[in-house]
């Protein structure tokens, strides 16, 4: 008896570890290799399939020694630090060429046609799954796919509705004068100093989306914002390898790092969330009209509506999610955009006069209000042009589920597709001769006609999913800017090192020390 459970336990894990190993083998060579037949059968062109890192360990090398040093001050052309291995790739095998990230090829997707078809038909182009530790650092809405996102998005729009953002003002307006009230401290007896704006502008967007969207629980967002920012450097550093499942089981020091501050971040939010939880169901209004009360206001009304089952509304893990990615979106976004606003206006004096000028033609030295705001033209396209030169995220990644037709393209399922949004805005034939080149006065007609229609201009996605904060970060961009134009002329600094770097969003590598000097009234 004892002779036959031995056997049976051997045959049944020997049978386990050739199953297992059939799955290892089909997913390290069969799979890519039957892919890269099909994708060479199509027309297309790129390098032969290399187990498990493919082009990983060249695009990567290529990467840090495109970004070993930093750039002429004046020097806007950023996608030799980002896209060198796919510009080599495309100059090599032509444009409708291939390349392996790990053992998944990834087709460039740089056609403004083809791209509006992938952003539309978002059933048969969902995006990739990622690596589990990934999300970690956000998740919510933005990874979502079918009646999940459906739904996600249907409780969250009414929080960024133009009244509710009108309503948030306050949060803006307080920030940005914290901020503004800091740097006139630091102005020296001449009314002028030197600093490193951009730790200030992610304080500030720190502050505004902790009041936002928690108000009252507003010194516990602030620390949250902290492991959040922790929690993206870890990401980054997980992003440099190829991603092998099951590793994030592995005990490493990062991926116990990352799990650990998931922990006290989920840990925080559910206290706060189930504290509102209690005042809605005793029947207390929103008292402080933030993201997190509307959310929830507008969830109970899904439930309400539709039935109270696991399929409708979100449950407390699933608000946990769209919180966390309050914090990352709301924060990246609206600093990146600030930050290199401040760095484009310091070179080009004329246009931060013409922005300071309409500022000041609209509000005055009165403290800006919504409405004024939505008149600032050359505010918003100064905007426009620092999106397109430095969009916060540098490109889009899709992927086929089953074989799709795409445009004059047959693309087999298991491919992922890559929307280069950086090359696209920087592309000449799309933006002409100058399309390198800092030129506000392309978006004088706004952006249908800067584009011609086109699917072009995405720096914040583009279809039924584009950002659904998109109106929140550009409000708080012109609070902010007005603010800092009402009260502050402002320069490069001879210290300022041009260096953008990919950290989830494009940063500015060294900061950006600035100098700042104070405004008569």
């Amino acid at each position: 008896m004892e002779a036959t459970w031995t056997t049976a336990i051997a045959v049944t894990v020997m049978i386990l570890a050739m199953i297992w190993g059939w799955k290892v083998l089909n997913w390290l060579w069969l799979t890519p290799k039957k892919l890269e037949k099909r994708l060479r059968e199509q027309g297309f062109k790129g390098s032969p399939y290399r187990i498990l890192v493919g082009d990983t360990r060249e695009i990567v090398k290529m990467l840090k020694q495109s970004q070993s040093k930093p750039m002429d001050v004046s020097d806007d052309d950023i996608l030799q630090r980002f896209y060198c291995y796919v510009q080599q790739n495309t100059n090599k095998y032509g444009k409708n060429s291939f390349l392996w990230y790990g053992p998944k090829p990834r087709v460039t997707i740089a056609d403004p046609e083809l791209i509006k078809d992938v952003l539309n038909k978002i059933h048969d182009f969902p995006k990739p799954h990622s690596n589990p530790l990934l999300r970690l650092l956000a998740s919510g809405i933005v990874s979502y796919e079918g009646e999940k996102w459906n739904r996600h998005r249907r409780i969250i729009n009414p929080a960024f509705t133009s009244e509710n953002i009108k309503i948030m003002m306050p949060a803006f307006l307080k920030s940005c004068t914290d901020m503004i009230s800091k740097w006139e401290g630091m102005l020296s007896s001449d009314g002028s100093c030197e600093i490193d704006v951009w730790p200030f502008l992610q304080k500030l967007t720190s502050d505004v989306i902790s009041r936002a969207a928690f108000g009252s629980s507003y010194e516990e967002g602030i620390r949250i914002f902290e492991l959040q920012k922790e929690q993206a450097e870890l990401t980054m550093k997980v992003l440099m390898n190829v991603y092998i499942p099951g590793w994030r089981f592995v005990p490493t020091k990062i991926n116990r790092r990352m799990k650990e501050i998931d922990r006290d971040i989920k840990n925080s939010l559910k206290v706060m969330i189930n504290n509102r939880e209690k005042a809605l169901k005793a029947g207390e209004a929103t008292k402080n009209n933030d993201l997190l009360g509307i959310l929830l206001e507008s969830n109970h009304k899904e439930i309400q509506d539709h039935g109270n089952n696991k399929n409708i509304g979100m449950s407390l893990e699933d608000v946990i999610e769209e919180c966390k990615l309050f914090y990352f979106a709301g924060e990246e976004t609206t600093s990146t955009l600030l930050v290199w606003t401040m760095v484009l206006l310091s070179r080009y004096p004329d246009w931060q006069a013409r922005a300071r000028e309409e500022v000041l033609q609209v509000f005055g030295n009165q403290t800006p209000d919504f409405e004024g705001l939505s008149r600032l033209k050359i505010v918003t396209m100064i905007f426009y042009e620092v999106l397109r030169l430095y969009p916060p995220v540098i490109g889009l990644t899709r992927i086929t589920h089953k074989d799709m037709k795409l445009g004059y393209l047959t693309l087999p399922a298991g491919v992922q597709l890559s929307l280069p949004t950086l090359l696209v805005h920087h592309d000449p034939e799309i933006w002409g001769e100058n399309a390198k080149e800092f030129n506000p006065t392309r978006f004088s007609e706004g952006v249908l006609k800067a584009t011609n229609g086109r699917v072009s201009f995405f720096p914040f996605g583009w279809g039924p999913r584009i950002c659904i904060g998109q109106n929140f970060a550009i409000v708080e961009a012109k609070m902010a800017l007005s603010l800092i134009l009402q009260h502050f002329s402002f320069k490069l600094s001879p210290s300022y090192t041009h260096a953008p770097i990919n950290m989830i969003t494009l940063q500015p590598q060294y900061g950006a020390h600035i100098g700042l000097h104070k405004v008569q009234a």
